[in-house]
């Protein structure tokens, strides 16, 4: 049985967005979704007039290697939806979720359009980027992890869009402490804007397309020098979305291109550093270390923590790694200033 939607079927979902469904969106929100159910259209239009393909034998295969044009129909599907009231059929990930954990395709779906709903703060070439939040780490420095007491930790991001010394500064335990680049980047002159100091500017210009955004971040030098890639992608975009600011329209897709990388699923509980619980999005490394990410029930995203799954060299199952509670994000003047 084929599950694509059909073309009537698009149309009329594409014929209900004329107007906003819900008020609390942005119409940019509006018009990215029904921009992307647009394409959708026009490409089952062409399918349509096409020739028949050959019949192929139906194999079976894992889900995380399904094609991308059916991950495609469905997260554009998904995004629709997301506006209006929600699906109640039997096959839907409402459906599912009502009967266990949401899927994670469903709670980063919905992460994504509540992204969209925010507002787009102004930040200015002298600005600095704000984020507080409490955080615990692990000190390795004895082969075994020492955790630390739950802390606030404040940092400032410069937004400057040449190269720079200093890529930003922290405050923990009452010391302001300058962070520095990459010894590669001192050596010529600082470090320009891109992964490595994700200004907001910067941030803006990355690919509004989830795949082409997954692509772009599997082709940095440290993911390709990993050796469980997905898993450095997913620790990239989880650093991303969760310490720096960044324009509405990024957050989503970095939560529809995680939606994309095999292994990624939800956990029924999750607790950021300071205890709040909501729903996680987690991978597990091939080491033994499960990265979560912790929403609330509004999907809005609390804070992150690593600890290890299972018994290793460096600890037993249950040992935490860090974790983080994003408490505060803003826009300031200078190094030592906080959001008004």
């Amino acid at each position: 049985m084929n599950d694509t939607p059909d073309s009537f079927e698009i149309k009329e979902l594409a014929r209900l967005l004329p107007e906003p469904i819900a008020p609390d969106l942005p119409q940019r929100a509006h018009d990215l979704h029904k921009e992307r159910l647009m394409r959708l259209i026009d490409q089952d239009q062409r399918n349509a007039t096409a020739p028949a393909p050959a019949r192929r034998p139906v194999l079976r295969r894992p889900a995380v290697l399904l094609p991308a044009a059916g991950l495609a129909v469905a997260g554009a599907l998904a995004a629709v939806l997301a506006l209006g009231p929600a699906p109640t059929g039997p096959g839907t990930l409402e459906a599912k979720a009502a009967t266990g954990t949401p899927a994670a395709e469903l709670v980063l779906d919905r992460a994504s359009t509540v992204a969209l709903a925010m507002d787009a703060e102004p930040v200015g070439e002298n600005d600095f980027v704000y984020v507080r939040g409490m955080v615990r780490a692990a000190d390795l420095t004895s082969g075994k992890p020492v955790l630390e007491p739950l802390h606030q930790w404040e940092a400032w991001f410069p937004q400057r869009p040449g190269k720079v010394r200093k890529i930003g500064y922290t405050r923990e335990n009452g010391e302001i402490t300058q962070l520095n680049g990459e010894v590669e980047a001192q050596a010529a002159g600082g470090t320009a804007p891109g992964f490595d100091r994700p200004t907001y500017r910067w941030l803006a210009e990355l690919p509004n397309d989830p795949e082409e955004l997954l692509k772009r971040l599997r082709e940095l030098p440290r993911v390709q020098r990993s050796e469980d890639r997905d898993q450095a992608v997913f620790e990239e975009i989880g650093a991303l979305v969760c310490a720096k600011l960044m324009p509405p329209e990024t957050a989503a897709m970095l939560y529809r291109a995680t939606a994309l990388i095999p292994g990624v699923r939800s956990a029924p509980d999750a607790t950021d550093a300071t205890g709040r619980h909501g729903i996680g999005i987690v991978r597990d490394s091939r080491n033994g270390e499960r990265t979560e990410w912790v929403f609330d029930k509004d999907y809005t995203l609390l804070g992150s923590r690593t600890y290890l799954v299972r018994d290793t060299p460096m600890g037993p199952k249950g040992t935490l790694l860090d974790a983080i509670a994003i408490q505060e994000r803003g826009v300031v003047g200078k190094v030592g200033d906080r959001p008004n």
